[in-house]
């Protein structure tokens, strides 16, 4: 499993499959090119099909130089390993030296041809099972897992995440205005979030944590720095969860610096056994994981036991399985930032029933991230982030 690191990155929006994986591969290519050259990045698959409304093509060129970079774009076209593929080539020497063939895979995350992954394996466990039985046998609590297996420096690293996550809910409530690309779509999040002062009981509480995660969907769609969580299109609902909580029962620094490793496993388990990317599984794998790392960190904050954490992930994810990625004009706004609303609200949901539970079920994390693996590759790909079909084929868009 890979480090929480990898789970975790900070950077700019509106996607971390198609724009923050590809100006990274972007990096690693012009480092071994010395620095200098003419360059052609060929996009495949859904990295073309909505690289414009992610704005992939910017990403790459700011990187490798906009003077010297030529974007092509091959929706219709895959390569075999990933729907999210990219080959870079430099274009100045002759003999050309071989093309460089590279996966954005979910998250910010490459991988190279033949599933070489370029993240490094920090952790021993192979799944959540084997988390949970290493707890059961050592009477660790889960985050400490996390703390062994990377570090003194991880929870260093995790409280500069958090202080990101609350520096992009404050952007996003203080900003107004309508959001780039075309649609033409006004922010709500500061107009949410004045609404609540007025609200009591659970409306407030729905309008409390919708404002927090419209608040960083809007600035992810904006291009504002955000924490993936697991994915730029999903990062609002982490941060709104753990935000409110943070407000509602005054949760001490380190506790939710221990929700938020306690999440990151979950999101690590994904990683591995399933997927954190819409072009390959669908929304399930960035909204349905969210909402599943959200309910985990959730329940351990309201007292719950690994067991019990296991069970809130599990319920999260478990009813999103199928959610089609299908943005309107390839934009990350229709239906993405309702969704991290929805989810963000539906992860407490999802602890307050496990806690109302002894942690024992029938169906398991591990087993839920293996059907949703099946039931995104069983999906049509015109529902997996091509903007082929669903919402993206019948909403109006803007002449």
């Amino acid at each position: 499993m890979t480090s929480l690191k990898d789970i975790f990155r900070t950077g700019y929006g509106p996607s971390s499959s198609h724009t923050m994986g590809p100006a990274r591969a972007a990096g690693i290519f012009l480092s071994r090119c010395g620095g200098e050259g003419r360059f052609r990045v060929t996009l495949y698959g859904s990295l073309a099909a909505t690289g414009r409304g992610h704005f992939t093509d910017r990403a790459v060129a700011q990187v490798l130089g906009p003077e010297r970079t030529q974007i092509d774009w091959r929706p219709d076209e895959m390569l075999p390993d990933h729907p999210n593929g990219m080959k870079f080539e430099r274009t100045d020497l002759d003999p050309a030296p071989e093309p460089w063939i590279v996966y954005s895979t979910g998250g910010g995350a490459l991988k190279e041809p033949g599933g070489k992954e370029m993240e490094l394996s920090v952790y021993p466990y192979e799944n959540m099972a084997g988390m949970l039985a290493e707890c059961e046998k050592s009477g660790l609590p889960m985050w400490q897992l996390a703390e062994s297996a990377e570090g003194d420096g991880i929870s260093v690293f995790m409280d500069a995440v958090l202080t990101q996550m609350w520096a992009s809910i404050d952007a996003g409530l203080k900003h107004d205005g309508v959001l780039p690309g075309g649609l033409n779509l006004a922010r709500r999040a500061r107009n949410i979030y004045q609404k609540s002062r007025f609200l009591k009981n659970e409306f407030r509480r729905t309008a409390l944590v919708s404002a927090y995660a419209t608040a960083v969907a809007e600035e992810n769609a904006s291009l504002g720095i955000v924490v993936t969580a697991p994915t730029c299109g999903s990062a609002g609902v982490l941060p709104a969860v753990l935000r409110y909580l943070d407000e509602t029962l005054g949760c001490d620094r380190r506790e939710l610096i221990h929700a938020l490793e306690i999440a990151g496993l979950f999101g690590a388990v994904v990683k591995r056994n399933g997927s954190l990317s819409g072009a390959e599984v669908g929304c399930q794998g960035e909204i349905g994981v969210a909402c599943a790392m959200a309910a985990a960190a959730a329940t351990y904050l309201y007292g719950g036991t690994g067991s019990q954490c296991e069970t809130a992930a599990e319920i999260g994810l478990e009813h999103f399985l199928g959610l089609t990625c299908d943005p309107v004009m390839g934009l990350v706004q229709i239906p993405c930032i309702e969704r991290n609303a929805i989810a963000a609200n539906r992860a407490l949901v999802a602890a307050e029933m496990a806690l109302l539970t002894d942690g024992r079920h029938r169906v398991s994390f591990d087993e839920v991230v293996s059907v949703m693996l099946n039931t995104g590759h069983d999906l049509p790909s015109l529902y997996r982030e091509t903007s082929g079909g669903g919402l993206a084929a019948t909403v109006a868009q803007p002449r």
